[in-house]
């Protein structure tokens, strides 16, 4: 059971340095300016790179949060 913790928590760790290189390199610098963000659709059918790095950072952010929601529950079993 150590083993399995301590994969998950080096998989958690990588999981996280990359969320936050994606959201560091990608950051418009405009998070505070309000008024003209958002939601933006394209109807062209092929994604954007923007598009792209959005969906990858709701992927990582994801499955860091089932990384540490699993780590919490076999932390409580060790």
């Amino acid at each position: 059971m150590q083993i399995a913790y301590n994969i998950l928590l080096t998989l958690a760790m990588l999981m996280a340095v990359l969320l936050v290189l994606v959201v560091f390199f990608t950051g418009k610098g405009d998070a505070m300016s309000g008024g003209s963000s958002g939601v933006r659709t394209s109807f062209k059918g092929k994604a954007s790179f923007e598009d792209k790095v959005g969906q990858l950072t709701w992927i990582l952010g994801g499955g860091f949060m089932v990384f540490v929601v699993i780590l919490g529950v076999i932390s409580n079993k060790l």
